[in-house]
């Protein structure tokens, strides 16, 4: 077994985001719709360790649900 293979990254994958106020929130129940900020074309994003890392888009299979990464993100040179 690699050494590499026992190492743990944060890995997420966003499809929008929405600023909802904690009143509404609290409101909420089963089957709410919370509308985010994007529309159904745009890119989903990977962020691993709060780094923007690829976009890519959601594709589902029956009750499968995959990501195909479109794009790698370039890290900015310092």
């Amino acid at each position: 077994m690699s050494v590499l293979e026992s190492i743990y990254v944060d890995m997420s994958v966003v499809l929008g985001s929405a600023q909802v106020p904690i009143r509404q929130i609290l409101k909420m129940g089963r089957g709410a719709m919370i509308p985010l900020d994007c529309g159904h074309d745009d890119p989903t994003l990977v962020y691993v360790n709060d780094e923007l890392v690829a976009r890519g888009k959601v594709l589902v299979d029956g009750d499968q649900m995959s990501l195909e990464v479109t794009e790698i993100v370039q890290r900015a040179r310092s």
